[in-house]
């Protein structure tokens, strides 16, 4: 009970520290509410089967989608949350707290945030799940007499899905944080290895199929999913191995270069989201537009169940994209907020807030490159063997238009947040900046 009273004490003192974690709690609520609802409306009396069929496959594809993201979006918040609150934590062992008070402490604070944000998100989520219904409706996959139904399903998986997500996410965060700072283990090794064999299995797969068979689409998407998992997971070495190569001059590429070695694990809470978003978004827009050439140039209509792939890729594209950039907007800005100090140490030592700036940009332009690189080659591992079996073709027909427009929104939320957020820091003037009490 202490330990609870003071989580709910330290969320009630310092309520702008936990905006990220509430933000993406309440945006995870939303969307695993709103696509939940899906089965209380298809389980109401009365529904055909067809649409029943087609509400229970979206609530279902996308509602595991979701569950995954607010996991992952959550653990990046709350990751750096922990971090930032480092010397708090040394200053609570110190006053005898053990580390599972600690951790008890962390995991009710986020479990309360968690709550809130849920409870914020009953109102979007019913007139959520009230617009997508209608979205079913006019594309003629959901009979128009089907009703709206908002109930049990909906709340239990919104509360449960959300509140757990948190109290794992926080309970892995702080755990690392009591234990001090060690490289990576064992256990990420052997967990990105094992989604590397997974995803290469699932994308060979693929030549399994033919070139008809409604399920085409499956083992490819999920391949490049799990090799992008992988790469993720390998983000620090492959980063630092870049890094290694890149034939930078000048003080900002020098700075830049010399920090991103330095903290390459802690980055890999950016470049995860950045791998992620670039490879399921490039991926799964390219295949659905193979798709939608292979049906054009047959001259067929597209049937109920191709509506409804072509609705949950995009259902599946946007959440994934308003995912991603929450965690990385949370990530950098956390990141780079935190930075102040140092920043005004490099200002006391001569450097220039332009210099600064340069090598905040330098720095997010390496992380852009290094996320669509990975995240592009696990993309192409998954559209290339797809084509070949749907098309016959060794490359989409489309150009690089998708692609490019993927990147051009990474390259924007990270060096736009990056750059934002440091020159916010800069107004700090530089004494106050390295003060004791910063």
């Amino acid at each position: 009970m202490v330990t609870l009273s003071l989580a709910l004490r330290s969320v009630r003192k310092r309520p702008g520290r936990f905006a990220a974690t509430l933000l993406s709690a309440f945006l995870g609520a939303v969307v695993v509410m709103t696509f939940n609802s899906l089965h209380d409306t298809a389980g109401q009396p009365g529904v055909d089967a067809v649409s029943a069929e087609s509400l229970s496959t979206a609530a279902g594809v996308v509602g595991g989608y979701g569950t995954l993201l607010v996991f992952f979006a959550v653990a990046s918040t709350l990751t750096v949350n922990v971090r930032q609150r480092a010397a708090e934590t040394e200053l609570l062992r110190r006053s005898g707290a053990t580390p599972g008070q600690i951790r008890r402490m962390v995991v009710g604070e986020a479990m309360a945030v968690a709550l809130v944000g849920t409870l914020l998100a009953i109102g979007p989520a019913m007139l959520g799940g009230r617009a997508l219904l209608t979205v079913f409706e006019d594309s003629g996959q959901v009979r128009r007499s089907v009703d709206y139904v908002f109930g049990p399903v909906a709340l239990v998986a919104g509360v449960g899905v959300t509140l757990l997500a948190s109290a794992g996410a926080a309970f892995l965060a702080v755990r690392r944080a009591t234990h001090g700072h060690r490289p990576p283990g064992r256990s990420r090794k052997v967990l990105a290895y094992a989604a590397t064999a997974a995803g290469a299995a699932a994308v060979c797969s693929t030549f399994a199929f033919s070139a008809d068979d409604a399920a085409l689409m499956a083992p490819p998407a999920y391949g490049a999913i799990l090799l992008s998992v992988g790469c993720a997971l390998l983000s620090p070495r492959l980063l630092t191995a870049l890094l290694d190569r890149l034939p930078l001059s000048g003080p900002s590429g020098y700075l830049a270069v010399r920090n991103l070695r330095r903290r390459a694990d802690e980055l890999s809470g950016v470049l995860m989201p950045l791998i992620l978003f670039t490879c399921m978004a490039t991926a799964t827009l390219y295949m659905q537009a193979v798709e939608n050439d292979a049906i054009d140039a047959s001259g067929l209509v597209k049937s109920v169940d191709s509506k409804n792939l072509e609705t949950l890729n995009l259902v599946v594209v946007g959440i994934i994209v308003v995912f991603s950039c929450v965690m990385l907007v949370n990530s950098l800005y956390a990141a780079t907020t935190y930075r102040t100090r140092e920043f005004g140490g490099q200002r006391l030592a001569g450097a220039t807030p332009g210099q600064v700036l340069g090598t905040v940009g330098t720095e997010g332009v390496i992380l852009t490159v290094t996320g669509v690189l990975l995240g592009t080659v696990a993309a192409l591992a998954g559209i290339v063997p797809f084509t070949l079996v749907r098309t016959d073709a060794a490359w989409p027909g489309r150009g690089p238009g998708i692609w490019l427009a993927v990147v051009a929104v990474a390259t924007a939320v990270t060096l736009g947040t990056g750059l934002l957020t440091a020159r916010a820091a800069l107004r700090t003037p530089a004494v106050e900046a390295v003060a004791p009490g910063e």
